[in-house]
């Protein structure tokens, strides 16, 4: 139980680390196929798009938050994968349409 309470503090300093000190941020939106949107916001890390905030609105107009201060729920959870907006076939959005949905 240790380990697992080490890993997460450890993973939650990550997050907040890459979050709170990054000077260059890239956002974008997928589409699901239950017609829900995910939306990320990403900052460089040793070559990669690590996201450090997603949001997810459901098709029937739910909005679930992830970031370094709510890792995971019952619903999902802050992707662990880097996002590769070609290959996740993401669609680059403005910051302020990422914000709109986060403070929604």
């Amino acid at each position: 139980m240790a380990d697992l309470k080490r890993i997460q503090a450890e993973t939650v300093a990550y997050f907040r680390a890459l979050d709170e000190n990054a000077t260059l941020r890239h956002h974008f939106r997928g589409t699901d196929e239950e017609g829900g949107s995910w939306y990320f916001e990403a900052v460089p890390d040793r070559g990669e798009l690590v996201a450090v905030k997603q949001a997810e609105l459901t098709s029937a107009g739910r909005l679930h938050r992830y970031s370094w201060e709510r890792l995971e729920d019952e619903h999902g959870f802050l992707t662990d994968q880097a996002i590769d907006p070609e290959e996740d076939l993401l669609e680059t959005i403005p910051a302020e349409e990422f914000q709109r949905v986060w403070t929604r």
